[in-house]
């Protein structure tokens, strides 16, 4: 019975002193803060700007639209093909494109299908999709890219 309160004493005994600096160099200590405080400001004003400039790079989609009249003759010929559901060419048409890239708007997994865009003299598949968003068998929206996905146009009819 006589440990626990000799215990007590001995935590309250360590508490100042860590508290006033005899453990700890408090002129140290308030340093290190201050300098901790700095990092975390300067980190924060760094992500604040990242995300600023990455929302003026990407202009909304109203503003990039291509007609379909001004769509490469094989970009309609492919459009005609996914309305229809088919045949289509490739593999990999109509699998699932997972929007990893975040310039298309945000839809759950299965909302974006991709399909090929035949490319005049390419050997393998090219650079040219349409990405069709919407359910499996009746997409509501398309987007046209001829650079891989680094940039989409929203199709309009």
């Amino acid at each position: 019975m006589t440990s626990a309160p000799k215990l007590e004493i001995g935590c309250l005994a360590i508490i100042p002193r860590l508290r006033y600096g005899t453990l700890i160099n408090s002129d140290a200590f308030m340093q290190f803060s201050n300098f901790g405080k700095s990092l975390v400001r300067a980190f924060l004003l760094i992500c604040a700007l990242a995300f600023s400039v990455a929302g003026f790079t990407r202009a909304p989609f109203d503003r990039e639209v291509v007609p379909v009249s001004e769509l490469p003759r094989e970009a309609r010929i492919t459009l005609q093909l996914i309305k229809q559901g088919g045949p289509f060419p490739y593999d990999k048409d109509g699998a699932i494109f997972g929007n990893y890239e975040r310039l298309l708007p945000k839809q759950k997994r299965g909302y974006y299908r991709e399909f090929t865009v035949k490319t005049p003299g390419a050997r393998n598949r090219g650079a040219r999709r349409i990405v069709a968003g919407g359910e499996s068998g009746a997409p509501r929206e398309y987007f046209y890219t001829d650079d891989h996905y680094a940039s989409f146009r929203r199709i309009q009819e």
